[in-house]
């Protein structure tokens, strides 16, 4: 049975939150762009974006990643070069996803941005952690540590595709 384990209030305070240790540690956001992972780390990056914009009072570029060709279970032979429309090199990069599990879709996005440019720093933001790294990948922000079998599937869900802000643990 599934269970709800961020409702839509729990899911703006910790996007909240994430976004006061974003510009606590960005000091002076002039090199700051923020990635958001497709599908929802998109919708959960712009958010970030527009609570940075309201905060400090100037947009943040914010800018969305398809990191599917660099997915270790395809050909290294089919990744095209993901065209970005802010430049990433020298920039602070803080990449954004909704669920951190394996790290395997977070090395496929670092893996693209690299192909894309090179950062200066590159920072991750998850909404939620569940634990079970195959890779050696940890977040810089986190929402919410919750912790799984692997049996078990978290799914964020957002109001811009799902009409519903929750995260549910089945």
């Amino acid at each position: 049975m599934a269970k709800v384990v961020l409702d839509k209030t729990a899911m703006q305070r910790a996007l909240t939150r994430i976004t006061y240790e974003i510009i606590e540690q960005n000091r002076g956001l002039n090199d700051l762009v923020i990635v958001g992972i497709k599908t929802r780390g998109i919708v959960l990056a712009q958010r970030i974006g527009e609570r940075i914009a309201q905060l400090e009072g100037r947009a943040i570029p914010v800018i969305a990643l398809d990191a599917s060709d660099y997915r270790d279970d395809r050909p290294a032979d089919h990744h095209t070069i993901p065209e970005l429309p802010v430049a990433i090199t020298g920039k602070n990069v803080v990449l954004v996803d909704d669920v951190l599990y394996t790290g395997r879709t977070i090395r496929a996005a670092l893996d693209a941005l690299m192909a894309v440019g090179r950062p200066q720093k590159i920072a991750l933001a998850v909404l939620i952690d569940r634990g079970h790294r195959e890779l050696p990948i940890r977040p810089d922000f986190v929402g919410k540590n919750i912790p799984t079998a692997r049996t078990e599937k978290i799914k964020v869900q957002v109001a811009e595709i799902d009409q519903i802000d929750q995260v549910v643990l089945a």
